[in-house]
């Protein structure tokens, strides 16, 4: 009895704590499927509480939840925002399960993705990536615009490179160790399994990583957190590519507590905007995840996207005049089909394994292998094949491409001013032709071999085998109901062979592997313990070395929630390693070319905070701070990897210092947000490869450019403000007025060989310090620096929807070249300055360019039907509705290297090494029809 008594005793006592307890909790179900819907947003109307949805569907709030009448909203992007009316009582449990979601047919769910072309997310050139895969899982209406809008005209976020921002997949990071930056193409075509992003801006906390000054991206690929169904689409655009088509299916967590994903797809096309721009994709993706038990589950990950395409030229501006914006000069026709000489191609495989361990409600443990192999190959033809004859080499045939500056006519018209037939003769024929003459080549070769003689032109392609190991551990812990706990470690291991192949010797059996332009003959081999080395199709030839890097790094995170204040403090360390080895013994560089170089160690540190002060539920204020130093990307270390061991002088970490402050406002019908960046980054490095006039003062040398020490600064204003003003009508406006600029005079070195030009021009075996170059206050080359978008979309009831935005661009400036603002400008092979030297003149040749301002219009359209429980939707846009032509960007050519060049080139009408630009796209269209089931 006495048992009895006790046991009813305690059990009054439970209930009476538990009914203590103020708790608001509750689900939410697919309206069709009634499957659990995850990652929904769940939030108290004006106040400061917000979650998510776990993988059954369900929430909870229960720490000082507010009393009274409350309205709860539950949203998520596709489906139609509810909002449901409470009371919560002090003491009481509010259980409002199985709420229903209705999908939102009005709502394209490919608006994310497939406005976009892949050479927008991976340009060789202008590293403009970082918009569109930073940005896309964004709801913030600023972010959208730049995702959307801005990326055609190649505008970069705070002015920043992608190397800034941070991408990872299932918490696995995907920036390449050599430049830092995500290779998008790596995942391309897979748009249906990359949709489940979780997005962190600028500085702000990630769950996963310290990130970058532009925040971290994770795409969650984690099989049970698919939406269950099957979709097929197909899309046709004159952009990238001309057809696309995907297939994916989820099977959703089944019985047996097994998940799995399946998607294929395939991009195609002869020709993108530009000319013959090919484009050839395939991607594969399967993901496997099997829950263990409550606590464990492994999931497996495979993706394999290999993908080829075609190159576009940048070009003059007397090249676009006398063609089109649409003018490429890679290719030429053959066998009546046009050939690109200039292909990109991917194929690096990747696989993963992810375990994720619920060690408790409160606290989750994720660890991570994967491994990544593969290559990457850009082709290019050469035209400098030789013969040894009496012991040396000789031949070269011209170069074969059409806009090289002795075919053009300001060539003739600078070099016989007083007969222009010729300058007539080049024009016309440059109109009527002005491709590759693949015939010439397979002509010249053949009959170079049947002399005797080897391949005179060849086309290769520079290699990149990597092959990397990646391994981490990432700790998620709520310590209590105020404050989150991050931590993980990071061990990334890359092996990267580099070389150059042969790929074509129209023709020839043969080529002569050595350095034509080389006044000695053992400076000319390329690898002198296979001196005078013949090669064929299939061999490596000109280079071949590996490069190796380990880098480790650590972070740690906490996370503070109250009701009005929330803030953070993270904090990293990293220790990176590099090593080169070289497999060729280049004759230029005998004693630091072979074996294996110096081992190069950097460490890094990390530091930031930031903090959110709630004025009310519609009013917040933010500000975030933070300092990072770097290890130097692989790009960035070595002066010529190719050829040597040697690395950038005064080499060291790069730092960066950031802070942004926010005004947030929010109501049910305005949502406004106004941010102030500033990012101060200082000792980061820059290396370019040219052929330049008037080194120390008329020598002529190909050379490497190190920029040493540069600081740069970016400043930026962005407000982002959207209104519903109707239930059917909204309207949006965004700008971005930014400045970024050099802070200061970095150190200028030029490399190149140590043969007796060299030396003639003042180098000292090889190398040439000529000081500050002047770059302080001059404009980083970062797309637009300024952009205004205004908008509006209408959803009808009925589920179609239109919208359309115009967009303004200004201040969008040419890629300056160091050298010429460097003591090599103004001084004669004697060290002396020019006789006729002119400063006025001077500072007038190095005025930066500006371009013009450009309007761009886009429009957008969709319509939804559904049909059973099954979706048809047909989503189109058009951009560049006006047909506008607009320079995104461009580069001064290093060929005047001096004063007295630049004059006389300028001084024509038509420069003969004028800069050369890259022009937007005209009007193009995507369209895109889907099926869901």
């Amino acid at each position: 009895m006495n048992k009895i008594t006790l046991i009813f005793l305690f059990g009054i006592f439970s209930i009476s704590l538990h009914s203590q307890q103020t708790l608001i909790k509750g689900s939410v179900k697919d309206a069709t499927s009634f499957q659990p819907i995850l990652n929904v947003e769940v939030a108290l109307e004006d106040t400061d509480f917000k979650t998510l949805t776990d993988v059954q569907g369900e929430f909870s709030f229960s720490a000082n939840v507010p009393l009274g009448e409350q309205i709860l909203k539950i949203s998520k992007s596709g489906y139609i925002i509810k909002r449901f009316p409470i009371v919560v009582n002090e003491g009481e449990i509010v259980d409002i399960s199985d709420m229903i979601m209705e999908r939102d047919l009005s709502q394209s769910q490919d608006l994310f993705t497939i406005t976009l072309s892949d050479d927008e997310l991976d340009n060789d050139a202008t590293a403009s990536d970082n918009i569109t895969g930073l940005l896309s899982s964004s709801l913030d209406v600023f972010q959208r615009t730049a995702a959307f809008e801005f990326s055609q005209s190649f505008f970069r976020l705070h002015g920043l490179d992608s190397e800034n921002g941070s991408v990872l997949i299932n918490g696995i990071s995907m920036n390449k160790l050599y430049s830092g930056r995500p290779q998008w193409s790596n995942w391309g075509g897979l748009n249906d399994v990359m949709r489940n992003q979780e997005l962190t801006s600028g500085l702000s906390p990630s769950s996963y990583n310290f990130g970058g000054v532009l925040g971290t991206t994770n795409i969650n690929v984690r099989a049970s957190k698919a939406r269950s169904g099957g979709r097929i689409t197909y899309s046709s655009s004159n952009r990238s590519y001309t057809n696309r088509l995907m297939a994916t299916y989820a099977s959703g967590l089944l019985k047996n507590n097994w998940a799995y994903v399946i998607s294929l797809g395939r991009r195609w096309g002869n020709e993108g905007y530009q000319d013959a721009t090919i484009y050839d994709a395939n991607s594969f993706f399967l993901s496997v995840e099997k829950k263990l038990n409550e606590k464990h589950s492994l999931n497996f990950t495979g993706i394999y996207a290999p993908n080829r395409r075609g190159k576009s030229s940048p070009n003059t501006q007397e090249v676009y005049d006398l063609k089109d914006i649409k003018y490429n000069e890679y290719w030429g026709s053959q066998d009546g089909k046009k050939r690109n000489s200039r292909i990109k191609e991917v194929e690096e495989p990747l696989f993963m394994l992810n375990h994720y361990w619920d060690v408790s409600s409160k606290t989750t443990l994720n660890t991570n292998i994967a491994y990544q192999f593969g290559k990457l190959g850009n082709s290019r033809l050469d035209n400098n094949g030789t013969d040894l004859v009496n012991g040396f080499p000789e031949g070269g045939g011209a170069n074969p491409s059409p806009t090289y500056y002795q075919k053009l006519p300001s060539y003739f018209e600078r070099n016989f001013p007083d007969d222009l037939e010729f300058a007539y003769t080049a024009l016309k024929d440059f109109q009527n032709n002005g491709q590759i003459d693949w015939n010439a080549l397979y002509l010249a070769n053949i009959s170079n071999a049947r002399a005797g003689g080897n391949a005179i032109y060849a086309l290769y392609e520079d290699r990149v085998d990597d092959s990397q190991l990646t391994f981490n551990t990432i700790l998620n812990a709520e310590l209590n109901d105020n404050t989150v706990f991050n931590a993980s470690v990071n061990f990334q291991r890359l092996k990267s062979e580099n070389f150059a192949h042969v790929l074509d010797l129209f023709g020839a059996e043969t080529y002569l592997d050595i350095d034509q332009f080389a006044t000695d003959i053992d400076e000319a081999q390329n690898d002198l313990q296979n001196p005078n080395r013949l090669v064929g199709e299939g061999d490596k030839f000109k280079y071949n070395y590996n490069l190796f890097a380990n880098v480790l790094t650590a972070y740690a995170q906490a996370q503070f929630t109250y009701n009005k204040f929330d803030y953070y403090v993270s904090g990293s360390v990293s220790q990176t390693q590099y090593q080169r080895e070289g497999f060729y013994q280049n004759g230029a560089f005998p004693d630091t070319s072979l074996g294996k170089g110096e081992t190069l160690n950097f460490t890094g540190f990390g530091a930031k905070g930031g903090i959110t002060y709630k004025l009310s539920g519609k009013h917040l204020l933010v500000a975030n701070g933070g300092f990072i130093s770097k290890a130097p990307s692989l790009r960035n270390t070595y002066s010529n990897s190719r050829e040597n061991h040697n690395i950038v002088p005064n080499i060291t970490e790069e730092k960066i210092l950031s802070t942004d402050v926010s005004y947030i406002f929010r109501s049910p019908i305005i949502k406004a947000k106004l941010t102030g960046y500033y990012t101060k980054i200082e000792d980061a490095n820059e290396i370019s490869f040219f052929f330049a006039d008037g080194i120390g003062g008329d020598n002529v040398a190909f050379v490497q450019e190190i920029l040493q020490g540069v600081d740069k600064q970016h400043m930026v204003v962005e407000l982002g403000i959207e209104a519903q003003v109707t239930p059917t009508i909204k309207l949006k406006g965004v700008a971005s007025l930014g400045q970024y600029t050099y802070a200061n005079n970095p150190n200028l070195y030029l490399t190149t060989e140590a043969d007796d030009e060299s030396v003639e021009a003042g180098f000292v075996n090889g190398f040439k310090d000529f000081g500050q170059s002047k770059l302080k206050d001059y404009k980083i080359a970062a797309g637009p620096h300024r952009a205004y978008s205004v908008g509006f979309e209408y959803r009808d009831p009925e589920f179609w929807w239109f919208g359309a935005t115009a967009n303004f661009f200004t201040n969008t400036y040419i890629d300056i070249s160091p050298l010429t603002r460097s003591s090599n400008f103004t001084t004669d092979f004697d060290g002396n300055v020019f006789n006729d030297y002119d400063e006025v003149l001077a500072r007038e040749l190095l005025k930066q360019e500006r371009f013009d301002d450009y309007l761009v219009v886009n429009l957008v359209g969709g319509k939804s039907w559904k049909i059973g429980s099954k979706y048809i939707s047909v989503f189109a846009s058009v951009n560049n509705l006006l047909d506008k032509a607009f320079k995104t960007g461009g580069f001064e050519q290093g060929r005047n290297a001096n004063f007295r060049e630049l004059r006389n080139d300028k001084a024509l009408d038509t420069p003969v090494f004028g800069s050369k630009y890259w022009y937007g796209r005209g009007a193009t269209y995507f369209l895109n029809v889907n099926y869901r089931f």
